[in-house]
């Protein structure tokens, strides 16, 4: 005596919902995201009468110094020496890279006279000095 099967089970997986799924895993990691923001180094800024604001933020890279003489590029303390190799990768990989320099309004002038230099060497010519505006008062 043989049986014989009546019916057939589809082993097939249904895909007509997975771009809903795709797009809510694209909206899940959109919304959970956070973008990394440089904490920098603790500065008071010198005081300028005239100041420009920078409108493109794409291109800049940051350089914090503060009193005692650290060096901050973005999010890596960096010591005087390595800033000319530093800054030469990253105009590898962005050669229209402005430097904002925010030092330190106590900081030696010798520090920061010695970082231009590396970053003359590191042929990054383009720097924009951080400052606050002056205060007016009586």
């Amino acid at each position: 005596m043989t049986f014989s099967r009546k019916s057939r089970v589809e082993s097939t997986i249904p895909t007509g919902s997975m771009a809903d799924i795709a797009f809510l895993l694209l909206f899940f990691f959109m919304v959970s995201t956070v973008f990394k923001q440089y904490p920098g180094l603790k500065v008071l800024l010198p005081e300028a009468e005239k100041t420009q604001k920078i409108e493109t933020r794409r291109f800049i890279t940051h350089i914090w110094i503060n009193p005692a003489g650290e060096i901050r590029i973005d999010d890596m303390d960096v010591k005087l020496p390595l800033v000319e190799k530093v800054m030469k990768n990253k105009l590898q990989k962005d050669p229209k890279t402005i430097i904002s320099l925010r030092a330190d309004k106590r900081a030696r002038y010798g520090v920061i006279s010695d970082l231009m230099e590396e970053l003359r060497k590191a042929d990054a010519l383009r720097i924009s000095f951080g400052t606050e505006m002056e205060k007016r008062g009586g």
